[in-house]
């Protein structure tokens, strides 16, 4: 198992490390607090935009010497937006960690954010926007998410097309000054890497780095109702969500291990019943969506007009009937399956960065991988029994696109 480092900047950056001494690459996920619950009410969609712009030119170099200095070191690097964190990954060779770090920092202290990439991110962006006409499965989460949770974590990562037509360079650089800050950011790295040199490297670029976040106001949950979209197809999306326990709950592995008996692979219940015992879709699954705050399991279903009606039907009966007891076999295999997925991302030096830096913010501490593979032996299938049984799920929010609508009640 790899040693797990932690140190806290004077500014309030954290940083999270874990060095892993069989592996020849190095990862990075820095988290800063931009995340679409920070944009401004009429400018949703400028977190997506700085994700594009820092990638176009930082430091002294414009957006194609920036670009080249990285790849002559083989950095594979990307942004995202999510939630709470605008978030900057990157994996590179061990070996060339110190020479790839200031180039990689500079995306976050000192991005060019130029006019001259403005446009063709904004072109980008209202791309990505478009395109979900093509890809239904997105954008019935997208309804989804934007129905069951309080404003602005309801927000879609893409961000509105009318506010990303009007956003403005000093737009950008607003929102960069106010939230690429140090005191809510975590840096998570893992690999192969001598600490104490990467320590006193990460004190140097960003010992002087200032700034400090707002608390983001929410307000009460979503509709928790049903919602159809059009849509003149052959085939029907449908995405279903109710509450469930946020992330640093005790409990909430128990959410994952019931998640795991409804949706882990072609044995588990939903696959079996909509699936392989009906033929009523091509596509189901239920995954756990867990927040530090809040909770989550979404349900999906593609399949086709006539069999939607059964086939929503039926995914409500299974969701409700876990309550009603687990068999030995399911129990198994998905504690075998969750066991298997963490083995199999600790072997991921990327994975892991993401990890150790996700656990800083949910619980305030990186976990080692045994902890996490311990967490899942202890789960016992009493305890699984009696926490379905005495958490069933809630008021449903559900959304479906396709070309008439379904009864819900």
């Amino acid at each position: 198992m790899g040693q797990i480092y932690q140190h806290q900047l004077p500014n309030g950056m954290r940083l999270a490390a874990e060095h892993i001494a069989s592996a020849q690459s190095v990862a990075i996920t820095a988290l800063m607090p931009a995340g679409v619950t920070t944009e401004p009410e009429n400018r949703q969609g400028v977190a997506t935009l700085a994700a594009e712009m820092v990638c176009r030119g930082a430091g002294d170099l414009d957006a194609r010497d920036h670009s080249d200095a990285l790849d002559r070191l083989g950095v594979q690097r990307g942004t995202g937006v999510e939630t709470n964190h605008l978030r900057l990954g990157a994996t590179m060779l061990a070996q060339n960690l110190h020479e790839a770090l200031p180039l990689l920092v500079d995306m976050i202290r000192r991005p060019t954010l130029s006019n001259d990439t403005l446009d063709p991110s904004r072109d980008l962006a209202l791309q990505a926007i478009a395109a979900l006409e093509d890809e239904p499965q997105q954008k019935v989460f997208l309804e989804l998410r934007g129905r069951h949770y309080p404003s602005p974590i309801c927000r879609s990562p893409l961000g509105q097309a009318a506010h990303i037509e009007s956003i403005s360079e000093q737009d950008i650089r607003q929102f960069w000054k106010s939230t690429f800050v140090p005191d809510q950011t975590i840096l998570g790295i893992a690999g192969r890497f001598d600490w104490d040199r990467l320590l006193a490297q990460i004190n140097q670029l960003f010992t002087d780095w200032k700034g400090t976040s707002q608390p983001t106001e929410v307000d009460h949950a979503g509709s928790r109702d049903y919602h159809h979209v059009m849509a003149e197809s052959a085939q029907v999306h449908i995405g279903l969500m109710y509450d469930a326990l946020p992330e640093p709950d005790d409990s909430s592995i128990l959410c994952r291990a019931a998640t795991a008996i409804l949706s882990g692979g072609m044995s588990s219940r939903l696959f079996t019943q909509l699936r392989e015992k009906r033929g009523l879709c091509y596509s189901v699954y239920a995954a756990y969506a867990s927040q530090k705050d809040r909770g989550a399991i979404l349900s999906y279903v593609g399949t086709t007009a006539p069999r939607a009606q059964e086939s929503l039907d039926l995914l409500k009966t299974e969701l409700l009937g876990l309550c009603n007891g687990i068999d030995e076999n399911e129990f198994n295999r998905a504690i075998v399956g969750m066991k298997s997925r963490l083995v199999m991302q600790g072997e991921s030096t990327t994975a892991r960065a993401s990890a150790i830096a996700m656990d800083q913010y949910l619980y305030g501490r990186p976990r080692q991988l045994h902890e996490l593979i311990e967490r899942v032996d202890g789960i016992t299938i009493a305890a699984l029994r009696q926490f379905v049984a005495e958490n069933p799920p809630g008021p449903m929010t559900i959304v479906t696109i396709g070309p008439e609508s379904l009864n819900t009640t």
